[in-house]
């Protein structure tokens, strides 16, 4: 089945930009979170419960 190297390395750049993409959300959502914190200042305290 993975006797192909084209099929593979398509199966590698597929994953790789799988990975990034994961990497990119994670970054904007840690932005746009600590926007939102600063924003309400840094002494604030959620009521939301903790954050883990």
């Amino acid at each position: 089945m993975y006797q192909d190297p084209e099929f593979m390395l398509t199966l590698a750049h597929d994953h790789q930009r799988d990975l990034i993409a994961q990497a990119d959300r994670t970054r904007l959502f840690s932005r746009i979170t600590r926007a939102r914190r600063e924003r309400r200042g840094s002494h604030a305290r959620s009521t939301r419960g903790p954050s883990n």
